[in-house]
Parts: C-alpha cells; sequence; structure tokens
C-alpha cells in the first residue's frame, strides 16, 4: 500500500510539473482561439497521460482511478480545458476497460498506448442525454456484422477521435461497439462553439449504414446499460477532480490577487469581507477534494456503495466549483470580468461540471430515489 501511494504521489507530481512547464504558457491562448491544441496533446500524449488507465501489459501506465483523478486535478488548477483532453479520453478508454476481451484489449489499447489514437464515449443523444433507455441509435444484426444506423451528440473528441464507442439498441438491448475512424458511413456534425472547455472538440457523431464486424461488440449483446452505468460511476470521481482542481487554481489566484492588490492603502486581504470570503472558499474546495478522493478509493478498493459515493462527489464538487470560480471573480472585482485574468475562464470552464454526462438535477433525483429505496 505505501508503494502505490508513493507512485500515486509520483504520478502528481510529474502532473503538476507539466502543467507549468508546457500548459501554463498555452492556456490562455487556447481558450482565445477555441483551436484544438494538436500539439500539446502529442506532448500529453508522450508523456502517458492519454494511458493512464491502460494496464502496463497493454504498454499503459497502470493507474487506477486515484492516480487518474490526481493527474486530472493537478492539469485543471492551470487549464481545465487541457485536463478535459484527459477526462475525455479514460471515459471513452473505460467501457473497453470493463468489457474488452482479451482480444479486444490487446488490439485497441495497443493504438491507444502506441499511436496515442483518441477515444471517445458517444453515448449521448439530442433526446435521450444521458437516458440510457431512450437511446434510438440502432445496430441491425447481420450473418458478419451490424448495421449502425443513428447520431450521437456533444461527443468529446467527435471528428478528431480514431475510437469511437458507440451504444446502440439490438434486439435484447443496448450493445457497445467500437467503431474505427475511417468506416464508411461514419461521418460528423459541425463542431459546437461553448463557453468553456474551448480547448475540446465537440461535435454529433453521424452513423449511416455503419458495417462494424461482430468483433467489434463490447461485452453481450444487451450488455451496454451495465457498461453505461459502469463508465459513469468511474469517471464521475475524475469529473469531480476536475472541479476541484478549477476552484483550487481559481483560489490560489484569488488569494494572491488580494494580497497584491491595495484599496483604502491597504491589500483588501486586510478587509474581514474577503477573509470570510477566502475561508469560505477554501473550505468548500477541501470538502469536495476528500468527497472526491474517498470516492475513487471506494472504487480502487472494490468497496460497495460507489455510485452513491460517486454521485456524491460530482454533485458536490461541480457545485463548489462554480460557486467558488464566480468568488474569485467577484474578489478581484472589474478586473476578475476580464479575459486578461484567468478567473473569468475558469469560472465558463466549471460550468460544464455540472452538465457534463449526467445533469447534476438528473443525479439528484437518482441518488434520491437510490438512497429512498434503500
Amino acid at each position: 500500500m505505501e508503494e502505490i501511494e508513493k507512485e500515486r504521489e509520483m504520478m502528481r507530481a510529474a502532473a503538476a510539473k507539466t502543467a507549468q512547464k508546457i500548459i501554463q504558457p498555452r492556456a490562455a491562448e487556447i481558450d482565445a482561439t477555441g483551436e484544438f491544441p494538436s500539439d500539446l496533446s502529442d506532448a500529453l500524449g508522450k508523456q502517458g497521460y492519454f494511458s493512464l488507465l491502460l494496464p502496463e501489459e497493454y504498454g499503459g501506465t497502470g493507474g487506477d482511478i486515484t492516480s487518474f483523478c490526481s493527474v486530472i486535478e493537478e492539469i485543471a488548477k492551470i487549464s481545465g480545458s487541457s485536463s478535459f483532453l484527459i477526462l475525455a479520453q479514460g471515459m471513452g478508454t473505460l467501457p473497453i476497460w470493463i468489457a474488452g476481451n482479451p482480444s479486444q484489449k490487446e488490439r485497441y489499447f495497443a493504438q491507444i498506448a502506441e499511436k496515442n489514437c483518441f477515444t471517445a464515449f458517444a453515448l449521448n443523444e439530442s433526446e435521450g442525454w444521458t437516458d440510457v433507455p431512450s437511446v434510438k441509435t440502432t445496430a441491425k444484426k447481420n450473418d458478419k456484422d451490424y448495421l449502425l444506423q443513428g447520431r450521437k451528440s456533444f461527443v468529446t473528441y467527435g471528428s478528431i477521435a480514431h475510437l469511437y464507442a458507440v451504444f446502440a439498441m439490438t434486439e435484447p438491448g443496448i450493445s457497445v461497439f467500437m467503431v474505427e475512424d475511417g468506416t464508411p458511413g461514419l461521418r460528423f456534425g459541425e463542431r459546437e462553439e461553448k463557453i468553456g472547455m474551448r480547448g475540446s472538440v465537440t461535435a454529433d457523431v453521424i452513423l449511416e449504414n455503419c458495417r462494424i464486424p461482430h468483433e467489434s461488440r463490447l461485452g453481450e449483446e444487451g450488455d451496454g446499460s451495465r457498461i453505461a452505468a459502469r463508465t459513469l460511476t468511474l469517471s464521475r470521481p475524475a469529473i469531480a477532480a476536475l472541479a476541484v482542481g478549477i476552484s483550487q487554481g481559481a483560489l490560489d489566484y484569488a488569494i494572491r490577487y488580494a494580497q497584491e492588490r491595495v484599496q483604502f492603502r491597504k491589500p483588501i486581504a486586510s478587509f474581514q469581507a474577503i477573509q470570510f470570503m477566502i475561508a469560505d472558499m477554501a473550505t468548500q474546495v477541501e470538502a469536495a477534494r476528500s468527497l472526491t478522493y474517498q470516492a475513487a478509493s471506494r472504487i480502487d478498493g472494490g468497496l460497495e456503495g460507489t455510485e452513491e459515493a460517486s454521485w456524491i462527489a460530482k454533485l458536490f464538487s461541480s457545485d463548489a466549483a462554480m460557486k467558488v470560480t464566480t468568488d474569485a471573480v467577484q474578489i478581484l472585482g472589474g478586473y476578475g470580468y476580464m479575459k486578461d485574468y484567468p478567473v473569468e475562464r475558469m469560472m465558463r470552464d466549471a460550468k460544464v461540471t455540472q452538465v457534463y454526462e449526467e445533469a447534476n438535477q438528473l443525479e439528484r433525483l437518482l441518488l434520491g430515489r437510490r438512497l429512498l429505496e434503500g
């Protein structure tokens, strides 16, 4: 256990160094241009950040959910958008991790580890969002393949991913298929313009009579709902870690600013109103961090109650991120509203953590039902 903790701390320290050295000089530019930072993503890939969840025998770093969260948090302190790239890669990888057979893992993990291939999690649809029973995309089984037809919405890495985990309706229920870039009939909608996370690419994935071989299906037919639920349970702490990182970055900046900004011939940090705001912000960040790593630890330890802990961590951390980043803008006053300062970007980036994959309102509904059912 001590060795595992040492490896996690080394991974966290390396991520913090990467964020400071490679990402910080580009963070504002990426947000301003809204362009996908291909050179930055290449650098992250070469350092193994897109293979965090891959077992070592397949060329990955063998990281667990706790390590995954720590890397995401450290990078999010500097750039939520850059951290989001790693999070989205993990979500696209998780279905293979959960349901892939040895042959599939060998095939797909090799592409990710050796070629830095991007992966995408394609569950959402315009009508159903993350409501699994509302999936309209279909997969009709033939003797040699499946014929996929449908449209997936709000797919991170849509149009630039090499591998897409597509959820589609088969006769026994929802199933999951790995669709590779270049498959005939696979095309994409226009890139979405977002208020935050502007360095990530979001686009619809359109499937028009895509023929997918049987061996590209993950798990059994009808196993898709379980795979989707498990993927979301494993990824919610990572979304929470993204929120924690953004919050910590905003808090750190607000503290430095309050110590340097002079009003009425004294630093505004000397004013009780600012001190109270900083104290409340720090409390929320630390509480969110505790919930996040408690959930990650339960998952890594194979303990019961992981789904509830995962929901709670994501709910609290994302709401805290919006509160903390908004307060950071308030502490900076008029400067906080200007793009010359990073806190307004942090506030915009934080918003996605409340709506990504499952909106907080839906998660509250699901969590409430689970707790009341006992």
